[in-house]
């Protein structure tokens, strides 16, 4: 089962999406509410928010997502027990909520939204609620013995295991035949061997790691093996001995037609490799 979680401001939109009956939808959960349509759910949400006008995104919406498998065995009981489950689990029962059931695209799934603001105009604390929501969600699946994410992920990898091992061969080919010198380099000799390879930047334009497309199948670094993670990957490419200067002179590396920062503990390592190598090679020219 997987879990999404975020605090919003559209309440009333996200209520009336939940109670969308196009998705055959079901209230399969109700906590200190007596409405009987989104728009007296949302004045009663409403009537507690007012005491908190500082909070803003005064809802929580959450996503609860059995497996297909799982939800076709899940009745109207079950799901209800499990959307308890979940809200005590993030100590979230003090609080009004409702919840309904989507039936659409044959894949069962549990929308949830609780007010933020309790009764005494505390607003619940968001900080990382969509990881918390997730951790939450597979807690109550191993309760309620349903499959957890890390469970479903298994599975995947082990049914995609041969493409996985094609793809750590090329990887190690490319880095000890081909010796690719930069980020870009090793990106393009990758694709000379059918991998595509897609740089993963954040927001703040930096280089957090790699997908590998391969055979229609799109894996982060570390799904592929652990030695496809940037912090294994970098040390191994054959940068210049002008990486220094060329990196703080353009304030990062170009890569895909921009250019990214390196997480400071990458750039150090391959900073440090490059002054042992000199070190190394001066000694070696010395005896």
């Amino acid at each position: 089962m997987i879990g999404k979680g975020k605090a919003i401001s559209h309440t009333k939109a996200s209520i009336e999406y939940g109670w969308n009956q196009e998705k055959d939808a079901k209230i399969i959960y109700k906590q200190n509410l007596i409405g009987e349509n989104p728009s007296e759910i949302t004045g009663e949400f409403k009537i507690i928010q007012s005491q908190n006008e500082n909070c803003k995104r005064n809802t929580f919406s959450f996503v609860l997502s059995p497996t297909a498998e799982d939800g076709r065995k899940l009745d109207i009981k079950r799901l209800t027990n499990i959307t308890d489950e979940f809200i005590k689990d993030l100590n979230l029962e003090d609080r009004q909520a409702i919840a309904f059931v989507h039936n659409d695209k044959d894949h069962k799934h549990i929308h949830l939204y609780v007010n933020r603001i309790n009764f005494k105009g505390i607003a619940y604390k968001d900080n990382f609620i969509g990881k918390r929501a997730q951790k939450a969600a597979e807690r109550v699946a191993i309760k309620f013995k349903l499959q957890t994410v890390k469970q479903v992920q298994e599975q995947k990898l082990e049914r995609i295991k041969c493409i996985r091992n094609d793809i750590k061969q090329k990887h190690e080919f490319c880095l000890t035949k081909l010796k690719p010198t930069s980020f870009q380099d090793y990106v393009d000799k990758m694709k000379k061997l059918d991998i595509e390879v897609v740089p993963v930047i954040s927001k703040s334009e930096q280089l957090q790691g790699f997908r590998y497309k391969y055979k229609a199948v799109n894996l982060k670094g570390s799904e592929v093996h652990r030695e496809l993670s940037i912090n294994k990957v970098a040390p191994k490419l054959q940068f210049n001995q002008n990486f220094k200067k060329n990196y703080q002179l353009k304030s990062g590396i170009q890569l895909s037609g921009k250019i990214v920062s390196l997480p400071i503990n990458i750039s150090s390592n391959i900073i440090l490799l490059l002054a042992k190598k000199t070190i190394k090679n001066i000694i070696t020219h010395s005896m």
